[in-house]
């Protein structure tokens, strides 16, 4: 039994639950994020060059097909557009991220701040002697 309690203590830790948490909302945000760039930015910019940003790509070699029109071999492309659109999602993601986490910190430096302003006036002096008496 001591192997399931060790489990689940580790599962049920706040850490983990909280990555769960935070793993699921990132799929869910790729998916609104791919989204936004496949509905959104790709028909924007395909406006400036033609069709589906997505759909672009540079063909190496066309597909090869019989008398009847039917696929033998597949055409081999480089899917360019695939790979920028992929960038893009990744570029606001990264961003999205970073005005979060700047946005924690901040939080966390007023915190820490509040936190220091609230020490009192004995405690300091305490603190100044013990930090002398260190020396």
């Amino acid at each position: 039994m001591g192997f399931i309690k060790e489990f689940k203590d580790f599962a049920m830790k706040g850490n983990l639950v909280d990555i769960g948490v935070a793993f699921v909302m990132g799929a869910a945000f790729a998916k609104v994020v791919t989204s936004f760039t496949e509905g959104i930015v790709s028909p924007l910019i395909s406006l400036m060059g033609g069709a589906d940003l997505s759909k672009k790509m540079y063909v190496i070699k066309d597909a090869v097909k019989d008398a009847t029109g039917k696929v033998i071999t597949e055409a081999v492309a480089i899917k360019w557009g695939d790979f920028l659109t992929a960038i893009i999602n990744f570029i606001i993601v990264a961003f999205v991220m970073f005005l979060v986490i700047k946005a924690i910190n901040k939080i966390k430096e007023k915190r820490e701040v509040a936190a220091a302003a609230a020490i009192s006036s004995t405690d300091m002096l305490l603190m100044e002697i013990r930090d002398s008496l260190k020396k």
